[in-house]
């Protein structure tokens, strides 16, 4: 067996990203950019007024009260097309051009408005409730950085930066294989001793969520013929994942399938629980990475292994979020094996960020992986852990 660390860097160092693709910011949401968004515009792009009320020359309001003429408006969209002299204001609202002349602005709530004039009752310096143009950021600035993941902030910044087109990683193709007779697709027909196979739906909600393109291929029998017709399906692929098979059981062919199919073995075991027979080779250029089969290894698997694949092919960093918190029960001495607890982190009164290991780690209980808000770390030979000791956990995505 090869520890997790050593099979991660074995791993990864093969993966390069894959190509880059022009497309439109309405299709933009969860893909990664591919180069440096640079603002195509000044925002705002002219000195605008942050609230309503009067623009004027701030020399104006000495001594006060000050009455000062009404020369115009300015509104959003419709400036005031003069230029405003002493003892003279402008009327204006929240985000209308600062008229030439005028260097700040009074709240409507700080004047009394006559017909033609209003007179000012308090005063303010040069720039009050003016944003100047390029307050947020100017043509030319970076604000959008190579492997920045497009959320709803980051779209609605690159409109505001007038960047109509993204150029962007396509979407990794990761073909997911499941196998076993004894394993049947949600909603189909199945005999007592059968399953529901779980690993292929998950895995795929897993890929699209990291911004790839899964390609499910379907469920292989536990025969050659079978698995060799469905091997051969994910030509083409950036990825080919497959669940059950990986080890060496007389049943478990898989890894025999794809040697045929000019896989280069790498390994095929590591020291972790859950999840120790895992599989990795080359399927010629294909990178192949084998689950187990038992749907809460694999999830883990590919939470630890998968995950950081598909950053890597999309050009993003492959550092796994992992932060310190506090211990919620004792915990036992640790194997050899390095160990991802399922837990749920609560907060307390206090603030603390507290880890709280499931009490039924069993590795066949999906809920308790849906119920987990976390993986709980422990590193090979741990010793035991009381109540309040400082843990590593990986925070995973909210379920509900």
């Amino acid at each position: 067996m090869i520890s997790v660390e050593v099979a991660r860097e074995t791993i990864l160092a093969g993966i390069q990203p894959v190509g880059t693709e022009v497309i439109g910011l309405n299709q933009a949401v969860g893909r990664i950019l591919a180069e440096d968004l640079v603002a195509r515009v000044s925002h705002p792009p002219v000195a605008v007024s942050a609230m309503d009320g009067y623009a004027l020359k701030a020399a104006d309001l000495a001594p006060l009260p000050r009455r000062l003429k009404v020369i115009g408006l300015s509104a959003a969209g419709a400036p005031f097309a003069g230029t405003v002299s002493e003892g003279e204001t402008v009327r204006i609202f929240t985000g209308a051009a600062i008229p030439p002349g005028a260097d700040t602005v009074i709240m409507q709530e700080n004047v009394r408005k006559d017909d033609d004039s209003v007179e000012i009752l308090t005063g303010a310096p040069v720039g009050r409730h003016v944003r100047p143009a390029g307050l947020d950021f100017s043509t030319g600035d970076m604000l959008l950085p190579v492997g920045t993941l497009m959320g709803a902030r980051a779209v609605g910044l690159a409109a505001a930066m007038n960047c109509p087109n993204l150029t962007v990683r396509r979407r990794p193709r990761i073909a997911i294989l499941s196998t076993g007779d004894e394993i049947v697709l949600p909603g189909d027909p199945m005999e007592a001793t059968q399953i529901v196979g779980s690993n292929g739906p998950g895995l795929a909600a897993m890929v699209s969520a990291l911004g790839g393109e899964p390609i499910h291929l379907g469920i292989a029998k536990d025969s050659r013929e079978s698995l060799r017709t469905m091997i051969s399906a994910a030509r083409g692929a950036d990825l080919l994942v497959t669940t059950g098979g990986a080890s060496v059981g007389d049943f478990d062919l898989v890894q025999d399938a794809l040697t045929e199919a000019g896989m280069k073995l790498n390994f095929y075991k590591v020291a972790m629980r859950p999840g120790k027979p895992l599989m990795f080779g080359d399927m010629k250029g294909i990178p192949v990475l084998g689950l187990p089969g038992n749907p809460v290894s694999a999830m883990v698997c590919a939470i630890i292994f998968m995950e950081p694949i598909l950053r890597a092919l999309n050009g993003r960093s492959t550092v796994t979020q992992a932060i310190n918190a506090l211990l919620g029960r004792d915990l036992p001495p640790n194997d050899e094996r390095m160990e991802f607890m399922r837990a749920t982190l609560e907060r307390t009164d206090q603030g603390l960020v507290v880890a709280m290991p499931l009490e039924q780690q069993d590795s066949a209980v999906l809920s308790g992986l849906a119920r987990a808000t976390c993986l709980l770390v422990r590193a090979p030979h741990a010793p035991t852990a009381l109540v309040g000791d400082m843990v590593q956990v990986i925070p995973l995505p909210p379920v509900l």
